[in-house]
């Protein structure tokens, strides 16, 4: 197991979780209680009973799984975070692991699989139904973060021809073999190639004697296996999808995505991209200090780097800085404007190019909009710091000396905030990724730049 820190076991750290419940698990878990405890997650909604699970420490929680084995219901286990999952299905055994795998949807089920080790992984599929293991390492046959890791292969198709009164009764025939979750019915060709979609609404409304092929619809998007689950969510955020199948490059119909899995990924999408800004991993409940210092410490260092090419363009006017030691005293207040500046710009980029919003004409007016804007703010701060410099230290020449610097700053803050993500995207580097650093270092470069060498100029 992970080694890992003492987590907090008290249920005011967790808003969601009864603390008098979670004591009586604790309590549980420390008597080998399993029949309570397997009794109790069981009449809890499955995400309530992950985060009571959740909410014990690491040990607890590992000890807690083993007691339960394969009275552990696979509904819970796919709902809890992606390290506590990992250590609970390293913890049971596989022969609980496999029954898991037969409960859960093929999506949830390819999920499981990769938290296994390859030895394991094969081992287990050994025990599944021929049909189950195809299906599944079909599902883990595409890469990571695809469409094609996504989707499930349970869905309900059926051929134009039939009547809405036999697409109806097949799919109250299938029973267990229905999908827990579906919105539509897909509409194929002899060949499985999908030719329409028909919503269950629809389909409830219609009456039974009516052919599919009079009511259904062109998918309002179809995906292919291979495509990045970004583009995924931005076509279920774009269509307000609640589900969308999944075809081949011969147009079959190989799975469908629903939009229970497309919240997950939206909101690990947009964690991701906030996070990278920070240039930081996400932090886990589970994370050992050394795991946190080896995601950190890597950005750091080019922060490191970077900061000393700032102390480089300083060391240029080291003269200027001591005959007038007041721009010691200016100098950080604008680089901080000018990187605060420069970090808005980008925020709003990063966000809009995420969102598919700076393509062709759009990217030429948001460079526009934010250059202009930083023209505007720029003239506002100038004044103001110039008005603040001229009180404090009583020189015109200094107060003009920066508020100009500022503007200048300010300026470039918005093109740099603009054209580096743009910039990025177009060598085909993630935006989220490594902007900040080019963002933060070009305008504390202009900054000291522009304010030293102006006062040089002017000043001296």
């Amino acid at each position: 197991m992970t080694e890992t820190p003492t987590q907090p076991t008290q249920a005011a750290e967790t808003p969601n979780v009864d603390p008098v419940l979670l004591d009586d698990l604790i309590d549980a878990v420390d008597e080998r209680d399993t029949r309570w405890l397997a009794r109790t997650l069981q009449r809890m909604h499955p995400a309530d009973a992950a985060d009571l699970l959740e909410a014990l420490s690491f040990d607890t929680f590992s000890e807690a799984v083993e007691l339960l084995g394969g009275e552990l219901p696979a509904d819970i286990l796919i709902e809890l975070r992606d390290s506590y999952r990992e250590e609970a299905v390293e913890v049971l055994p596989d022969a609980a692991v496999a029954s898991a795998l037969d409960e859960l949807d093929s999506d949830d089920a390819t999920t499981i699989l990769e938290d296994l080790e390859d030895e394991r992984r094969e081992r287990i599929l050994e025990d599944l139904a021929p049909i189950d293991r195809a299906q599944l390492e079909r599902g883990l046959s595409y890469e990571e973060e695809t469409a094609g890791r996504l989707m499930q292969t349970e869905f309900v198709a059926a051929p134009e021809y039939w009547t809405v009164g036999h697409a109806i009764d097949h799919a109250r025939a299938l029973g267990e073999e229905l999908p827990e979750v579906f919105y539509e019915l897909y509409v194929t060709d002899p060949g499985h190639r999908l030719l329409g979609t028909v919503s269950l609404a629809t389909l409830l409304r219609t009456p039974r004697d009516v052919q599919l092929s009079d009511i259904m619809e062109d998918p309002l998007s179809t995906l292919k296996p291979e495509m990045d689950q970004e583009e995924v969510a931005f076509q279920f955020r774009k269509y307000s999808l609640a589900s969308a199948p999944v075809t081949d490059d011969g147009g079959r119909l190989v799975g469908m995505i629903t939009v229970d899995d497309m919240v997950d990924v939206m909101q690990e999408e947009n964690a991701e991209d906030l996070l990278s800004l920070l240039n930081v991993n996400s932090a886990d409940g589970a994370d050992t200090v050394w795991d946190t210092v080896k995601a950190r410490a890597p950005w750091l260092g080019v922060n490191l780097f970077t900061a000393f090419i700032s102390s480089a363009i300083i060391s240029l006017f080291e003269a200027t800085i001591a005959q007038i030691v007041a721009l010691a005293v200016l100098m950080p207040v604008v680089a901080a404007l000018g990187g605060n500046a420069g970090s808005q710009g980008l925020a709003v980029a990063v966000r809009a190019i995420a969102e598919r919003q700076l393509d062709g004409d759009a990217a030429r007016r948001a460079v526009w909009r934010e250059v202009t804007s930083a023209l505007v703010n720029g003239l506002i701060f100038a004044v103001g710091v110039g008005l603040i410099s001229l009180v404090w230290f009583r020189d015109i020449e200094l107060a003009l000396v920066m508020g100009a610097a500022m503007l200048a700053t300010f300026i470039w803050a918005g093109f740099s905030g603009i054209l580096v993500p743009l910039g990025l995207k177009r060598l085909g580097a993630d935006p989220a990724v490594a902007s900040s650093v080019f963002v933060l270092t070009l305008t504390d470069v202009m900054a000291f730049f522009s304010f030293l060498g102006l006062a040089t100029i002017v000043l001296l």
